[in-house]
C-alpha cells in the first residue's frame, strides 16, 4: 500500500532550482536532462568515468563524475559541489551477466549515494526514483485487471526484486523526501530492446511469445521524462506511481503499426511456445555468462515476456499531478521509425 503524503497544492517554479541526474548517460537520461534545461533549471548530470556522453548535449549542462561503489569517493565527490534542489536518479540495471549485479547496481549503489548525501548535508527537497512496473511482479492474468496501487509488491524477477530492495530503502531507510515512478516499457529514439523488435518487423518478421492473449502497454521517452518534472512541481512527497499510455494494445496492433511506419511492410507473425522461448533464453544467457556480457534474452527477462497483462490504473498520477501523455503508441512509434532510419544510413526507407 501506498504510504501518506504531503501534497502541497502550490505549483512550484522549477525555474532556477538545481538538478542533478543520476544515471544520465542511459537510454532516459539524455531526455531527462534536456527537458530540465528546457524548464530552466539548472542541470547537473552525473556520469562514471565510462559512460558514453553521446545523448548528454543539451545546452549548459555541468559533469560530475560519481564512483557510486566507493562511498568516500561519493562523500568527497557530493560534498564539493552545492546541495541541489532536486535530485532524479535514474540509475539502474535492466539486464546483467551476473544476477548478483542486480542487486549491487539497483539497490547498493542507491544506498551509497544517499548515504553520502545525508554524511554531507546534502539532502535535496525532493529525490525521484525511477523503478519499474516489474517491481510488482505479474498481473492479473486472470481477469486481466489493470494494475493499480493496491497491488502487493511480488517481484517474481531479479530485476524486479533489486528495485523494491531500493524503494524499501527510500521508503523506510534514506530519510529522504521522495517520489517513486514505475513506468511500464519505456520506448523512443536510442533505446535498444524496442529497437530490437522494429528491426525484425522491419525484416518481415514478429515473433511471438505465447499463444494466449497479451495486453501490452507503452510510455514514450518524453511524456516519461515530462511526467517527472510535472511530479516534482506539483509539490509531491513520498507518494508511488505507476506511469504508462492510458490504453492498451495487442501484439498485432503493435505489429500492424510498426509495420505501418515503415512503410507498409509485410509482415509474418510467428508464435513461439512457451518452453521454446525458455529453452533459447537460458542458452542466452549461458552464453553471456561466458562472455562476461548481459544477454537480451535470459531467463529473468523471460518471466517478464511470459506476462499476459500489462494493463496498469494511471488515476493517481493524473489526479495528483496532471499526468496526461501527449505522445500516443502511433506517433511515438513513427519518431521511433523516423530516428531509426537515420540511424541505418538509409536502409529502412519506406517502400
Amino acid at each position: 500500500m501506498q504510504n501518506d503524503n504531503k501534497h502541497n497544492n502550490t505549483p512550484i517554479d522549477l525555474t532556477g532550482k538545481r538538478l542533478l541526474v543520476v544515471g544520465a548517460g542511459g537510454f532516459i537520461g539524455g531526455f531527462i536532462a534536456a527537458e530540465g534545461v528546457r524548464r530552466g533549471m539548472d542541470v547537473t548530470v552525473a556520469v562514471r568515468e565510462s559512460t558514453s556522453r553521446r545523448y548528454l548535449t543539451a545546452p549548459g549542462l555541468h559533469f560530475l563524475v560519481l564512483d557510486y561503489e566507493n562511498p568516500a569517493s561519493l562523500k568527497e565527490s557530493i560534498s564539493a559541489r552545492e546541495r541541489w534542489d532536486y535530485i532524479i536518479y535514474n540509475l539502474g540495471a535492466t539486464k546483467c551477466a551476473n544476477y548478483l549485479d542486480f542487486k549491487k547496481i539497483n539497490f547498493e549503489y542507491l544506498r551509497n549515494f544517499t548515504t553520502a548525501l545525508k554524511e554531507t548535508a546534502h539532502e535535496p527537497d525532493r529525490l525521484l526514483y525511477m523503478s519499474s512496473l516489474s517491481a510488482l511482479g505479474p498481473g492479473d492474468e486472470r481477469n486481466y485487471t489493470p494494475y493499480d496501487s493496491s497491488k502487493e509488491p511480488e517481484p517474481n524477477t531479479r530485476y524486479g526484486q533489486s528495485k523494491i530492495m531500493a524503494e524499501q530503502w527510500l521508503e523506510h531507510m534514506a530519510g529522504i523526501p521522495y517520489i517513486i515512478f514505475r513506468p511500464t516499457g519505456v520506448y523512443g529514439p536510442h533505446e535498444k530492446d524496442y529497437l530490437m523488435m522494429i528491426q525484425c518487423i522491419d525484416s518481415h518478421f514478429d515473433f511471438g511469445v505465447g499463444f494466449r492473449r497479451q495486453m501490452l502497454t507503452f510510455i514514450y521517452v518524453d511524456d516519461l521524462a515530462g511526467a517527472m518534472f510535472d511530479a516534482l512541481a506539483a509539490g509531491i512527497e513520498n507518494k508511488k506511481y505507476i506511469i504508462s499510455e492510458k490504453r492498451a494494445y495487442t501484439q498485432k496492433e503493435f505489429r500492424d503499426i510498426v509495420a505501418e511506419e515503415l512503410g507498409g511492410k509485410w509482415v509474418i507473425p510467428v508464435k513461439l511456445p512457451m518452453w521454446m522461448v525458455w529453452t533459447v533464453s537460458a542458452i542466452a544467457e549461458k552464453i553471456g555468462k561466458w562472455r562476461l556480457k548481459p544477454s537480451t534474452l535470459n531467463r529473468d527477462k523471460f518471466k517478464i515476456m511470459k506476462q499476459r497483462n500489462w494493463q496498469a490504473d494511471v488515476s493517481e498520477a493524473e489526479r495528483d499531478f496532471g499526468f496526461s501523455p501527449k505522445v500516443d503508441l502511433r506517433e511515438g512509434i513513427r519518431r521511433t521509425v523516423e530516428e531509426y532510419r537515420k540511424a541505418a544510413g538509409g536502409k529502412a526507407k519506406r517502400q
